[in-house]
């Protein structure tokens, strides 16, 4: 039985994965940039244009699980800790802090039709810190999401 495009499993949450464990690996921060929707359990006060950045770190998380349905973590916001779920489907971008590396993704409005749109340096990542609280009080503050859709630039 051959199966066509739709009925095949993405590919996206081996993909996040992996970029998480290479981050690890490498002693990298990784992020998820998020669209957020009704589907995506994250405290509301800190999503900025519909998007949030999260801090999917060892030292940043509790509990993380990246499954093949959804990411699910504990962290604190502002000292207060909540539990955070985001469907694979709504993760628009994976990289690591330091250097942004990482893939984007294309967001669905269902877990089908899922296919990467990169990988290499995520351009749209600005370096610097931003105002916006972190998943770790321990961490820097994360990237706050552009209002656009993260683009891929390819560094040789």
């Amino acid at each position: 039985m051959v199966m066509n495009a739709l009925e095949s499993p993405s590919t996206r949450p081996y993909l996040i994965r992996a970029m998480y464990e290479w981050c690890t690996d490498h002693s990298f921060t990784p992020y998820v940039a998020v669209k957020v929707d009704g589907s995506v359990q994250v405290p509301r006060e800190f999503v900025q244009g519909g998007e949030i950045v999260l801090n999917i770190s060892f030292d940043a998380t509790s509990s993380l699980q990246l499954g093949n349905e959804f990411i699910e973590f504990k962290a604190r916001f502002g000292g207060k800790p909540r539990d955070i779920m985001v469907p694979i489907h709504r993760v628009m971008a994976i990289y690591a802090r330091e250097n942004g590396q990482g893939m984007s993704f294309p967001v669905t409005d269902s877990p089908l039709g899922q296919t990467v749109m990169g990988m290499d340096k995520l351009a749209s990542v600005p370096s610097s810190s931003a105002s916006s609280p972190t998943a770790s009080e321990q961490d820097d503050q994360p990237v706050p999401p552009t209002p656009t859709r993260p683009t891929l630039t390819r560094i040789k």
